[in-house]
């Protein structure tokens, strides 16, 4: 077996934590802090451009080392290399898991199946540089000639939320180009998108490494459809291009195969962006700037892969996330970027993350007996303090919480950029230290309101605190960063999944909705509606009224 099959609950190590636990759960980290002035010295980690703080959170150094001794009772120093060197640690399937090989260098040996991939990947690279930069240079053009202005990323999942994700974080360095993503079967959707384009002057990327996701497939042929109201069949050629292993399928469709490029199994769909799927991002922001991307991420693999476990950002934020967890009993963590360029930070984090360790079934086939995944969720501050922190700070939910923020804007708008990181700090100071009775007291009594008045608001005004963040500074976001940035939530995964001892790198529970959607359509089209259960059948039938 690739991965070793070690329930965490039956170990010496997450037993000791459980006792651990019963001693730290009522631990406010006030006194932490007042105890131990150096604290924040000593819970932080400075890499290259980043700043991880995370005093903020119910630890002491014996919480860490006590999940120190459970990563090395579950061998995840052992796991993490077979990680990197194409182990089949996605057993389902049958695959390596090797999206860290479309971002080694060149000089890298990656095996899989005794041969190395990083060859082949740096010919599928040079590929993706050489076409944008024709696009983007005007060099190659239109079936009438004119040069190309929109891009049309046509995908679902992994395909469109980590294009989508960087192209939008990474605006700030796009070339003369919009790019735009149709994802949602939603005939509006599709219709929309079109409406904003010029058929001449737009060229469409299809990413579907089957080319048969249904989703994909119906809205590329709905545009192919709308493309040649203007266009011929021989002119398709010159405005579609693919990413997919289906070379026939694409060839059916009428996309040269010089204009296809390749993708390799061993890259699953949420961690494809940095594989050919990021064309768009590359036809974006120019090549270069995707490559950027790619280092950075590099860079981070580098980190989780070398770094003593005491020092590693990824294992660090793994160990926190299960402490919550699996004894805090919190189901949900926050992530909350104060930059509006990471407007679709979280969606794509939540699919990574949700659709990787949602998973109820161990590696040895049996149910867990533990929580496993975490919920997702958040947007951008400052916007989000004005509509859920409400619930973060004075809500009866544990919400484990991480802040993301970079020390410079990018347009130089310094007023603005200080005003939104004072909003940052103060959010994980004000959710650490709460507000006592006192404080409040005190600040309704320079208020002009009655005794009576301020006995009844005094309850209301009261914060518990000691409400657990991390904070991550990173000096700017640029390629490199961003792509450190999702290297390190990548590998936070990888490890929760060995700790959980599950498999993170399948998605059955997005299969088996596919095939009933499957089973519905074609009774809609005949209007014959089958067995079903008494709720769906009775909705079926009020649908074809």
């Amino acid at each position: 077996m690739a991965l070793k099959n070690i329930n965490p609950s039956q170990t010496a190590s997450w037993q000791k934590i459980q006792l651990h636990f019963e001693a730290m759960k009522s631990v406010q980290m006030k006194e932490l802090f007042s105890k131990d002035s150096q604290r924040a010295e000593k819970m932080h980690i400075e890499w290259s451009d980043f700043l991880l703080d995370y005093s903020k959170n119910i630890v002491t150094e014996e919480t860490l080392q006590l999940f120190l001794d459970l990563a090395n009772e579950v061998h995840l120093k052992e796991a993490i290399s077979k990680y990197f060197e194409g182990a089949l640690i996605n057993q389902t399937e049958n695959r390596s898991v090797l999206h860290t090989a479309l971002r080694a260098p060149e000089n890298a040996t990656v095996l899989v199946d005794g041969v190395n991939v990083i060859p082949e990947v740096y010919t599928v690279k040079n590929k993706i540089k050489v076409f944008s930069d024709e696009i983007i240079s005007g060099k190659r053009k239109g079936f009438t000639g004119k040069k190309f202005t929109d891009i049309v990323n046509i995908g679902i999942g992994g395909s469109d939320l980590g294009p989508a994700m960087a192209v939008e974080a990474l605006q700030f360095y796009k070339n003369h180009l919009t790019t735009h993503f149709v994802s949602n079967i939603d005939g509006d959707h599709v219709t929309e998108v079109l409406k904003k384009l010029n058929p001449e002057t737009t060229l469409f990327v299809v990413v579907s490494k089957t080319f048969s996701t249904q989703e994909t497939i119906l809205n590329a042929a709905t545009i192919k459809n709308w493309f040649l109201q203007a266009g011929t069949e021989e002119a398709v050629a010159e405005h579609f291009v693919a990413v997919s292993t289906n070379i026939e399928k694409v060839a059916e469709f009428g996309i040269d195969a010089n204009a296809v490029f390749p993708m390799w199994d061993w890259v699953g769909g949420r961690f494809s962006l940095w594989s050919a799927v990021g064309l768009s991002i590359s036809l974006a922001i120019g090549f270069e700037n995707f490559d950027g991307l790619l280092k950075g991420a590099n860079k981070m693999d580098d980190h989780f892969k070398n770094e003593s476990f005491d020092k590693n950002m990824p294992v660090i934020l793994a160990f926190l996330s299960i402490w919550y967890n699996n004894f805090f009993g919190s189901e949900s963590e926050a992530i909350i970027p104060y930059t509006q360029y990471l407007d679709k930070f979280v969606p794509y984090l939540q699919q990574g993350i949700m659709e990787s360790n949602g998973k109820s079934i161990a590696r040895d086939g049996k149910p867990v007996n533990y929580q496993t995944g975490t919920i997702i969720w958040g947007e951008p501050g400052s916007n989000s303090q004005h509509a859920f922190f409400q619930l973060i700070h004075q809500g009866t939910k544990l919400i484990p919480t991480d802040f993301i923020g970079f020390k410079e804007g990018l347009h130089g708008n310094e007023a603005h950029h200080d005003i939104l990181m004072s909003n940052f700090f103060a959010q994980t100071e004000t959710l650490l230290m709460g507000k006592t009775e006192e404080q409040v007291k005190a600040d309704l009594k320079k208020q002009d309101i009655s005794s009576e008045k301020a006995s009844f608001l005094t309850p209301f005004k009261l914060f518990a605190g000691n409400k657990p963040t991390n904070t991550i500074l990173i000096d700017k976001l640029t390629p490199e960063s961003l792509g450190s940035l999702l290297a390190l939530y990548e590998h936070k995964i990888f490890v929760q999944g060995i700790i959980w001892n599950i498999f993170s790198f399948d998605q059955w529970g997005v299969e088996l909705g596919k095939q009933s959607a499957s089973t519905i359509l074609a009774e809609i089209e005949s209007e014959n509606v089958g067995m079903h259960d008494g709720s769906t059948s009775f909705l079926l039938k009020k649908y074809l009224k």
